[in-house]
């Protein structure tokens, strides 16, 4: 059963966030990972949220998802994501 990566993204180093997001896609792609969502043009339908950039990321299932997530690959870049950005993170079961 797939799984997905959900964040919610405010960049505050736009530069810092460019190199964080150049070396990204390849640590995704290592664990099977593939960007679903990525982008800016956000409706919020209900409720009180404020989302700035959404990104989904689907993956095999919840062990691959974590496997990234805990990866070395992923922890090397983790510095510069928390260094230009406030980002929310969550993983999710599919069905």
């Amino acid at each position: 059963m797939a799984a997905y990566v959900i964040t919610d993204v405010e960049i505050t180093d736009s530069e810092m966030f460019a190199e964080f997001r150049e070396r990204l896609d390849p640590t995704v792609a290592a664990h099977g990972g593939t960007f679903i969502v990525r982008g800016e043009n956000i409706t919020v339908v209900q409720g009180d949220w404020h989302p700035r950039r959404i990104a989904m990321i689907e993956f095999p299932n919840l062990k691959a998802a974590n496997s990234w997530l805990h990866s070395s690959e992923f922890g090397a870049l983790r510095e510069i994501l928390d260094k230009s950005s406030n980002t929310n993170l969550v993983i999710v079961d599919g069905i």
